[in-house]
């Protein structure tokens, strides 16, 4: 095999966890849950690889089928968490054991009294968790009068920092954020997320494509180091360069929607010969699945699938897709936050017949088979999943 491809679909969860209650999410489905409440789903493509075969019967829209293409399973998360960074990091071999801390009653005020003499603000407006469309909504229009930037948390190990881009200006929130990264990292806080948006009142405004994350950075190597290391490129579409914090990533594109995302790839298979491309579709998390809109949720899959099928077509016999997700995010779930499921894996080469994976212990899998396939050596965490 010359190519992996691997494709998070962000926040596709396929049922509780075994330690889910622990979390607080027992019941949790993401994708069944889903399809029942759509009323079902038209995704052919997945289903001819082997998706619907992972829980026969129970994705509405999308029963098993007969001798299905790709190889399918489900992974169960290692790593004390939910979040992005943590799944992402597991992928690639590193088992977060210690949970990034949070805080549920905004950061401590001698912390913000610091960060605001150290990013140059007078001050700042809220400092608790809260929903981004919502809080840009109710303080949108003081923060544009105040000049005072927006923070936020939420259940995340996450410091969110809105503003708008024509009155505060998006390099310098892009700053602001730079420099409370560096502030945060001796707290161990998994995400800084510039929050952009626009408009001029309540009931225009909106965020835009803008956003941008920066992670704290993964311990090295792990399999995205591995892979560059010896002598592969490691391409990164999405938000993966932020997540890894450019970690063992040699090109990377952001984008601006899980279509641009798919797009660039089945571009890229023209011009990608060796090594790894690492995709991060985050739409269904980022609209739907925090929003709780189940529908909007299953358009977003939906319109994937009608894509997949051109990539699929651009694969040759030795290269390698793998599709999985790094949390749930059960959008008919209680609240707004991530849910703690297992998440489907799903693999296919035109070279490989399909085959029934089961149940996984470790998203680890992901990166020690990439780093298999690709004659590097393994990452600190997990064993390839044998599909050869």
């Amino acid at each position: 095999m010359k190519r992996v491809i691997i494709i998070v679909l962000d926040s596709l969860g396929i049922g509780n966890a075994p330690d889910a209650d622990a979390f607080g999410d027992a019941g949790a489905n993401t994708l069944v849950n889903m399809s029942k409440a759509v009323g079902g789903l038209n995704i052919p493509v997945l289903q001819s690889l082997g998706i619907g075969n992972i829980l026969p019967n129970e994705i509405v829209g999308c029963q098993a089928i007969d001798n299905p293409i790709g190889s399918f399973g489900r992974l169960i998360e290692l790593s004390n968490g939910k979040d992005t960074t943590i799944g992402h990091w597991e992928m690639v071999g590193i088992i977060t054991e210690k949970p990034f801390p949070t805080f549920p009653n905004g950061f401590p005020d001698d912390f913000m009294e610091k960060w605001k003499n150290n990013v140059g603000v007078d001050g700042f407006l809220y400092n608790k968790p809260a929903s981004g469309t919502v809080i840009i909504k109710q303080l949108g229009e003081e923060h544009i009068k105040t000049g005072f930037p927006i923070v936020y948390t939420s259940a995340d190990s996450v410091f969110q920092i809105a503003a708008h881009e024509k009155y505060f200006g998006l390099e310098r929130l892009y700053n602001i954020c730079e420099k409370t990264r560096e502030m945060l990292n001796p707290m161990n806080v998994g995400r800084v997320i510039a929050r952009p948006f626009i408009g001029e009142s309540a009931d225009s405004f909106s965020r835009t494509p803008n956003r941008h994350d920066y992670s704290l950075k993964p311990p090295e190597p792990n399999a995205l180091t591995i892979i560059r290391d010896v002598g592969n490129d490691v391409f990164a579409i999405g938000k993966i360069f932020d997540i890894f914090a450019g970690s063992g990533i040699t090109k990377s594109t952001r984008t601006k929607s899980n279509k641009e995302g798919m797009e660039i790839l089945i571009s890229e298979m023209n011009n990608f010969d060796e090594g790894l491309i690492f995709v991060n579709l985050v739409e269904m998390d980022m609209l739907y699945g925090h929003r709780r809109d189940p529908k909007g949720y299953a358009n977003c899959l939906q319109e994937f699938d009608g894509q997949l099928k051109s990539f699929l077509d651009k694969m040759k016999p030795d290269d390698l897709l793998m599709i999985s997700a790094d949390h749930g995010l059960d959008p008919t779930y209680k609240g707004t936050d991530h849910t703690r499921e297992m998440v489907p894996l799903i693999m296919y080469s035109p070279s490989l017949k399909g085959k029934n994976l089961g149940t996984i212990n470790g998203f680890t899998c992901i990166g020690a088979t990439a780093c298999a396939t690709l004659s590097a050596p393994p990452p600190p965490h997990g064993n390839p999943v044998g599909i050869f």
